[in-house]
């Protein structure tokens, strides 16, 4: 039986791929415990490695490495991925609110944790180790790491010193968001978690108006549009009667009603610009039956599949006037946006049509609609990204002032090319879209063996350091840096900048990376507000911290 210790203990290729395989297992499992309503999830990996690391497990250090570094730039580069068709339209409109104020939570804590520095004997690497652990951000604590070691590459101790501490404040991010979230509810009363008027105005709008305004009689719908900076998307047209779909070139007519989907903020200028809102329908109801306008006309989901369509703008394909048919929204990664004639349309995105049924098919067949074939991964964007991304992150920045260049690293490289690909890469006709399934998939196999491989790496000494003084005064810190710039920044966006509960709190968790906050913040309200505003500044907050990270390290 010499072979099965010799199998799991000595320290091979088989042995390493075991103990990650075991300890990840395990830690996913615990993951789904939940105590007192929180669960740590696939953080709990992280423990589990530290914990088999006290207890002696020992694993090759060089496939370990391996292990832990691929595991972060697959991750990292998948989520700017994923983030990618959405992050740059994110920072449009009500999305510049949120993101200034979780810039705010992000350089408030920075300067928390250089201002702790100073005045505590706390080294900075240990410090930028508790910050990653208290915002619950371990790409941040990767990008760090490699900062340290690109500074003093024979500083292996003082990078596993930093994952410790990240080890130690993690548990207290996660409670202190949550207990932040308690405090200010409390504080202000919440009663109502209702979307302010501000944060609707952004959202897609549909109106109906009646042309009565003389200076667009006889004109063309696109002559009208001319006459105005803001963009509407006429969805129908009501004359003697009867309902249809205009083009580009129909006529307006007093007395014509209209469909027009915009946002909320610009139904002002709709109204001067047509002449007059009509209120006898609220075309905004989500049980709305849209087919039962007109039997002749049928609204229907269509799916871009068609590789050739990836990248191409929506007006140069003329749909509305070779098909009479009118594209009243594209929703991307989860995200509506007005079908404008410069939209570049990506692989993924799905167009609601309107139109008689014989020609919404007929779109349907140039788009592609057919979901099955958003099943195939396109794995040529994947590799293409990856090398792209760790070559970028190689490259050597030099800053006046610095003696030593600056590098992206493992980890700042990958996200900005993953935030590129997603945005534009359709652009150059490279596809980039991947199923929602099959990015989830590989982002949490990569931050699993990430997390698996650095908890074995740093857990030989984590209890020992834990219960003693310095262990204590890390607790402390970690507490403080996890509470106190929510609570400042919370109590901002309440009080000076007028944000709702609902968009403040997820707005505040997703400037921690916190999920299991957000999934807290959840509870508290009836609406997705919270996993909106989430969604709107976890992007820019996640791949500031990695750069700060790295910067800071570098500079000081």
């Amino acid at each position: 039986m010499n072979w099965i210790q010799e199998i799991l203990c000595q320290p091979s290729v088989i042995q390493t791929v075991i103990v990650l395989s075991v300890v990840s297992a395990a830690g996913v499992y615990l993951g789904k415990l939940k105590f007192f309503g929180i669960s740590l999830g696939v953080t709990f990996v992280f423990f589990t490695g530290i914990v088999a690391s006290h207890f002696g497990v020992k694993v090759n250090h060089d496939m370990l490495a391996f292990a832990q570094n691929f595991g972060l730039i697959l991750f990292i580069y998948t989520l700017g991925l994923q983030v990618g068709p959405g992050f740059f339209s994110s920072l449009k409109k009500g999305g510049v609110k949120l993101n200034m104020l979780s810039m705010g939570v992000v350089f408030l804590g920075t300067l928390m944790a250089l201002a702790l520095t100073w005045a505590t004997d706390i080294p900075l690497s240990d410090m930028m180790g508790l910050l990653s652990g208290a915002v619950t951000n371990t790409p941040m604590l990767g990008a760090a790491q490699q900062a340290l070691l690109q500074v003093d590459p024979d500083n292996a101790k003082g990078a596993t010193d930093m994952a410790l501490a990240c080890a130690v404040a993690y548990p207290l991010g996660v409670i202190g968001v949550i207990l932040a979230i308690i405090v200010l509810k409390k504080v202000f009363n919440v009663q109502d978690s209702k979307a302010s008027p501000k944060e609707n105005a952004t959202k897609t709008y549909v109106a109906e108006f009646l042309v009565s305004n003389p200076a667009i009689f006889g004109k063309s719908i696109k002559e009208a549009m001319h006459m105005t900076d803001r963009h509407f998307v006429i969805s129908r047209i009501w004359r003697d009667g009867k309902v249809r779909i205009p083009t580009s070139d129909t006529l307006l007519q007093k007395g014509d009603k209209l469909l027009v989907v915009s946002v909320k903020a610009d139904v002002e200028n709709a109204t001067a610009l047509f002449g007059e809102q009509e209120y006898e329908e609220d075309w905004n109801k989500e049980d709305i039956d849209w087919n039962a306008i007109d039997s002749q006309l049928i609204s229907r989901r269509i799916l871009v599949t068609r590789n050739k369509i990836n990248g191409v703008k929506l007006g140069s394909l003329r749909l509305r006037n070779l098909y009479g048919i009118n594209i009243t929204r594209v929703n991307r990664a989860g995200i509506d946006l007005l079908a404008s004639p410069d939209l570049h349309l990506q692989v993924g995105d799905k167009l609601t049509i309107v139109g008689e049924a014989n020609s919404v098919n007929n779109v349907g067949k140039l788009l592609g609609d057919e979901a099955k074939r958003l099943n195939k991964p396109n794995l040529l964007a994947i590799f293409i990204g990856l090398a792209v991304g760790v070559f970028l992150g190689a490259i050597p920045l030099s800053i006046p002032g610095m003696s030593t260049p600056v590098k992206l690293g493992i980890a700042g490289g990958p996200i900005i090319v993953g935030i590129l690909m997603g945005a534009f890469g359709p652009r150059i006709h490279l596809t980039t879209y991947t199923t929602e399934s099959a990015n989830l998939m590989m982002r949490e196999f990569g931050l699993v063996i990430y997390l698996a491989g650095l908890g074995l790496d740093s857990g030989e000494h984590f209890f020992e350091t834990v219960f003693r003084t310095e262990g204590l005064i890390w607790v402390a810190i970690g507490f403080a840096l996890a509470i106190v710039p929510v609570l400042i920044m919370g109590w901002i966006a309440t009080k000076f900048c007028k944000v709702d509960y609902a968009h403040n709190v997820g707005m505040l968790c997703g400037s921690m990376a916190n999920p299991m906050a957000l999934n807290y913040a959840n509870t508290t309200v009836a609406g997705d507000e919270p996993s909106v505003a989430y969604a709107t500044v976890y992007p820019l907050s996640i791949f500031v911290r990695v750069i700060t990270a790295q910067l800071i390290l570098l500079v000081f």
